[in-house]
């Protein structure tokens, strides 16, 4: 039986396209194992995946609130961590797989892996513009390059670069086709578009920023829930773990939850507030929905993913130090325009149709045939 080990960390985002593609080859009839953090075994293990958690890895805490500096500090340690690395190899020597799946961010165990002769394929989980673009630039960035784990040097020894995100969004998707990086499109598992909802009925808007805490993110929580508090919208909020609900302040027509599954609202939305990760973002879209997207980070890829969005015509991009007036002024444009609806359904048509995650499948499974 064909034997992929996937190797994640816990960044939010990032897994549920090794998940989606993992479904894909477990309903083929391949065994799929993942290496991952404590925490990330309920949802590895619902997918069918067997699951282990490192012994050896470095501290990741995303939802902590701390500096700047604290937060580049921890980013630096995870993404060179020698003890998910060793865990990694280790694992592949005990168990031999056919290919060991590693996700963009662990280079540390992107190099460990292919040094080590493993047949290595990394998963890139956003913008292939971003990681081989901005990323290589970053603060972040210069202090891992300087311990030899670039990443584009690092990538060049994988046998595959998989990236789970749509080419014509990707401002570097017209690389597609070159062999070694391959665009599977987009891990949406997502059937329908979204259904409008009927006359007279307000729109619902899905307000989500991310599951890391960033500063200022909950500043901009409050002014967008202040912003659309007095529009015709019902509005669902889902906080994640790096803000608490209970110092919000939310209007009637809004409902803040800790967490609400992403799948079960938007199939009921009429439009997206987010702050750019690619995960949301893509999720979105494959429903067709709209977007305003006020990214949170300025060395992550979420301003990027904004701007994709808007060029396509699919969403807005705005500052997150907008104010109430001129978030609601985005929201009202996007949920009432026909143009943005348009766009968004014209891409969503096309995520579906891609379906990311068979492709990426078909791509692992072929490379032991």
């Amino acid at each position: 039986m064909p034997d992929f080990l996937f190797a994640t960390l816990d960044a939010g985002g990032n897994l549920p396209p090794a998940l989606g593609i993992a479904r894909e080859l477990i309903r083929d009839g391949h065994r799929v194992r993942f290496l991952g953090e404590a925490q990330q075994a309920g949802p590895i293990e619902a997918a069918g995946a067997e699951f282990r958690a490192y012994g050896n890895s470095a501290p990741m805490a995303p939802a902590d609130h701390m500096s700047a500096l604290q937060q580049i500090s921890m980013m630096v340690s995870v993404f060179t961590d020698a003890g998910i690395a060793g865990d990694v190899v280790e694992e592949a020597r005990r168990d031999p797989p056919d290919v060991v799946v590693v996700d963009c961010l662990l280079l540390g165990a992107i190099d460990a892996a292919a040094r080590a002769g493993l047949r290595t394929v990394v998963l890139m989980h956003s913008f292939y513009a971003f990681f081989d673009g901005p990323f290589r630039r970053t603060p972040i960035t210069a202090v891992i390059a300087a311990r030899g784990l670039g990443p584009r040097h690092v990538m060049k020894r994988a046998e595959r670069i998989l990236v789970c995100s749509d080419p014509l969004l990707d401002p570097a998707g017209s690389m597609n086709g070159n062999g070694k990086v391959v665009w599977t499109g987009a891990v949406a598992d997502v059937e329908q578009p979204a259904t409008p909802p009927p006359p007279g009925i307000w729109p619902r808007v899905l307000v989500s920023l991310s599951t890391t805490a960033f500063p200022g993110q909950e500043a901009f929580l409050q002014k967008t829930l202040d912003a659309v508090a007095d529009l015709p919208l019902e509005v669902v909020v889902t906080t994640g773990p790096a803000i608490d609900p209970a110092g919000l302040t939310a209007a009637p027509n809004t409902i803040v939850h800790r967490y609400l599954p992403h799948r079960d609202v938007m199939p009921e939305c009429s439009a997206v507030i987010g702050h750019g990760g690619h995960a949301t973002t893509m999720l979105a879209l494959a429903h067709g929905l709209p977007l305003v997207i006020a990214p949170m980070h300025p060395l992550l890829d979420q301003r990027m993913v904004g701007k994709a969005v808007q060029d396509a015509g699919a969403g807005l991009l705005i500052k997150a130090s907008s104010s109430p007036d001129e978030i609601a002024r985005a929201v009202r444009t996007v949920v009432d325009s026909a143009i943005f609806r348009t766009a968004a359904s014209g891409v969503g048509r096309r995520i579906r149709e891609a379906d990311g995650a068979a492709s990426g499948a078909r791509v692992l499974a072929e490379m032991i045939l």
